[in-house]
């Protein structure tokens, strides 16, 4: 029979194991389970193999399950006190999101993955991107080394998806995810091609990286339902009716390499520090402190990734559920010079909303966003530009006490408050800062 290859029938591609098997360089895509509640099962053996949600800022909505809770039938989004009442009957636990937790222990694990790789793109929270390289059996021993390693030195669980493209190294993590006889590491390379077929042919499009809903919606329309419809398309006409991310998509799912190694992911264009209320803010005054706050934070972000910014926005709105009037006033201003001076910013903030700020209205959340960012040195300032507090890093220090002494250990001006004001993020199912605060270490008791 004669061999028949992409040239000869167009409708024909190589498989994704087979597009590069005989090469050593591998994508491992390594992503944390259900990272938020596997963050709180870490240091508490207690919500093993129990149902366990992690709720929104101010206990508002579910945004982590287990899979206990996954069982449960409790969606993602749903409201807490929809499923309040119920949860104890469930044996359901709720905790509230821990930050300071997850941050921490999500910076312990991509140091802990990078051990291993040639080069690591730490795409979220919980995934990173690494460069492996070896035989399809080493590939496989090196990802079941870096489940091994993570259970031991974090506690965390991961998965392990090698493949020869980044959408593939997506695509096999799933796969070890929905594949307990898999051990947690899906090598594509290892994997027969119609067994892939066969996969690929029963996962909607949705199930592949970087296609959500609506665009799902209209891949259905033109009668692509699978990751199989779509590997099969024709990519120079799904590139007219699409765009330029559909052709790679589509050349990546046939093994070949087209979404480069994104090494500027550091350098942000944006920053935004916004939070919503616990209870609304309805003064000015009150909006001042509110905007301390977050300027200063937004500050000490600014200096630990040594950047400047040119321009602030300003916002705050009330909630469309509340009976009174809307109002979501915003206000974006020009900073003098690039800067990242906490005193500059708090200014700037707060003076902001002082015009279109509606005494009296329930304001249910605000935020600071700083744009126009550029790294810090990158550009020679003259004196006259150079706050004296900027001279003396005022924005680093503030970092590194907040960083040891807490949140509420410093500030400027109204930001210098000694407890929280009853409008910060109320959680009240918080497990303790175990890695990041002194007096919430975990303790040991011996037996």
């Amino acid at each position: 029979m004669a061999d028949r290859t992409p040239r000869d029938n167009p409708g024909h591609h190589p498989s994704a194991a087979a597009a590069g098997r005989t090469g050593t360089s591998r994508i491992a895509l390594v992503d944390v389970n259900s990272f938020y509640v596997s963050c709180e099962r870490v240091f508490d053996p207690r919500l093993a193999g129990v149902p366990v949600v992690v709720l929104s800022n101010n206990d508002g909505c579910v945004v982590a399950r287990s899979n206990e809770a996954k069982a449960l039938g409790v969606p993602l989004g749903e409201p807490w006190f929809k499923i309040a009442a119920q949860a104890r009957g469930w044996g359901l636990i709720q905790r509230s999101s821990n930050y300071e937790l997850y941050g921490d222990l999500s910076a312990r694990a991509m140091e802990l993955m990078g051990r291993f790789a040639a080069w690591q793109e730490v795409y979220s929270i919980d995934e990173s991107f690494l460069g492996l390289s070896g035989s399809p059996r080493e590939l496989q021993e090196q990802g079941t080394a870096i489940r091994t390693a993570m259970a031991l030195h974090t506690g965390l669980p991961v998965c392990v998806g090698i493949a020869p493209t980044k959408t593939l190294a997506k695509f096999a993590n799933r796969v070890a995810k929905q594949n307990p006889a898999m051990a947690g590491v899906c090598n594509l390379d290892l994997m027969p091609d119609a067994h892939i077929d066969h996969i690929m042919s029963r996962v909607p499009v949705t199930g592949i990286w970087g296609i959500a809903g609506r665009l799902g919606k209209r891949l259905n329309a033109i009668g692509v339902f699978t990751i199989a419809d779509l590997r099969a398309a024709d990519p120079v006409l799904m590139r007219r009716k699409f765009s330029v991310l559909m052709q790679r998509t589509i050349l990546e799912l046939r093994g070949i390499p087209c979404i480069e190694l994104e090494t500027e992911r550091a350098d942000k264009r944006q920053m935004i520090f916004s939070r919503s209320f616990s209870t609304p803010v309805t003064t000015l005054e009150g909006m001042h402190q509110v905007m301390s706050l977050y300027a200063q934070s937004a500050a000490i972000r600014l200096s630990r990734a040594n950047q400047l910014a040119k321009s602030m926005t300003v916002f705050a709105g009330t909630s469309p559920f509340h009976h009174t009037a809307s109002s979501f006033p915003s206000v974006a201003l020009r900073l003098a010079a690039p800067t990242a001076d906490p005193l500059v910013l708090t200014r700037a903030a707060v003076g902001a909303l002082d015009g279109p700020f509606i005494e009296g209205a329930p304001y249910a959340r605000a935020g600071v966003m700083l744009t126009d960012l550029s790294p810090a040195g990158y550009q020679p300032q003259f004196d006259a530009f150079v706050s004296v507090h900027e001279r003396r890093n005022i924005g680093a220090l503030l970092g590194q006490v907040t960083d040891r002494y807490g949140a509420t250990s410093i500030g400027l001006g109204r930001a210098g408050i000694s407890a929280p004001a009853d409008w910060t993020m109320s959680r009240r199912y918080s497990s303790p800062r175990y890695t990041t605060e002194w007096d919430e270490l975990a303790i040991v008791r011996a037996g």
